[in-house]
């Protein structure tokens, strides 16, 4: 992905004049620009052909849809879009994640699919004037920008994000992965666990991946309860959720922790590692996932690291599709 530096002068022009008419929109109504007020910008700027293609209904099923690597409509950004539209679209992506995350964002990009211009969009309804959302998807990548109107999901409902490191088969240590720091954290909290706890938290066989649909209560979630966890490892096991929500912008921080808080806070939480994907045999659990009957987390870091998030407000909550499927549910096999 370009920096602002590397833009060229017709890039650079565009982006500052939607920028400006963004940050003038806001205004009006005391508030700064977000990502929301851009997608409210790049919807006006459509053209009825690039509409015809990309705005679908808002309850249209294709909107709570999401996997590791694909597109949601044909309106590919670097083929669909002129420059200005390219541009907005590429500060949408960005300001999805929090700024201190940016580089290594940035790196993201580069590696996974080399530009937000290679990614495709769809917006589901209308911003201004009902709900509406704003859906980016890719390799590596489902990103949603809701401005709220997905009731009781955190991030607008299931998302996705992973990274390519080096390789495809990457080494047991992750070089330049920049999510692996998720999973160290997280390796943290095994370490401090005693004999009888991770006799409870390591499990055999990790979960068959598949796309996320819904959170389902569980009478008998695998892992170790985080309540039955000492206060110093609790505290670690907030740590990790703490570096799970840091790439993502404050407001979905504070959403999703809302959530989590609601069904009960991290001692509702249980935590699981498998060990039959451990890359290099070393005990770094490259696998594992965190679980409520409100929340799924689940980090997949062999051969390369994919993430699927799912944060509702109430258990057994439903996509707007009506399915009644959910990973959970397939991931058992149940």
């Amino acid at each position: 992905m370009k920096t602002r530096s590397e833009l060229n002068r017709r890039e650079f022009l565009g982006t500052a004049a939607l920028a400006s008419s963004a940050l003038g929109a806001g205004a009006a109504f005391g508030a700064p620009a977000t990502p929301e007020t851009l997608v409210a910008q790049l919807h006006q700027s459509l053209t009825p052909e690039q509409a015809e293609t990309m705005v679908l209904p808002f309850d249209s099923p294709l909107r709570s849809r999401v996997e590791n690597n694909w597109h949601i409509t044909d309106a590919r950004v670097g083929r669909f879009f002129n420059p200005d539209q390219q541009a907005l679209i590429e500060q949408i992506f960005m300001d999805l994640h929090a700024p201190e995350f940016a580089d290594s964002l940035r790196k993201h990009v580069r590696d996974d699919f080399g530009s937000v211009r290679n990614l495709s969009v769809a917006l589901f309804g209308t911003p201004g004037s009902g709900k509406f959302e704003f859906v980016i998807t890719g390799r590596h990548c489902t990103a949603r920008c809701d401005g709220d109107s997905v009731e009781g999901a955190a991030f607008g409902g299931p998302i996705f994000y992973g990274h390519e490191g080096e390789s495809f088969y990457e080494k047991p240590t992750h070089p330049n992965n920049v999510y692996w720091f998720q999973a160290q954290q997280a390796n943290e909290v095994f370490r401090a666990l005693d004999g009888k706890q991770r006799a409870l938290a390591l499990q055999p066989r990790a979960p068959r991946e598949r796309s996320v649909h819904t959170v389902v209560p569980s009478a008998s979630p695998d892992g170790l309860p985080v309540s039955e966890m000492s206060a110093d490892q609790r505290q670690l096991v907030g740590q990790t959720l703490s570096d799970l929500l840091s790439p993502f912008r404050e407001r979905d921080r504070d959403e999703a922790m809302r959530h989590i808080e609601a069904a009960g806070g991290v001692e509702k939480l249980t935590m699981a590692f498998y060990q039959n994907q451990d890359l290099g045999n070393d005990g770094v659990w490259d696998v594992w996932k965190l679980e409520s009957p409100t929340m799924i987390w689940y980090f997949r870091g062999s051969p390369h690291v994919h993430v699927w998030v799912n944060v509702q407000e109430n258990p057994g909550w439903t996509p707007p599709d009506g399915s009644s499927s959910s990973w959970w549910r397939d991931l058992v096999g149940a």
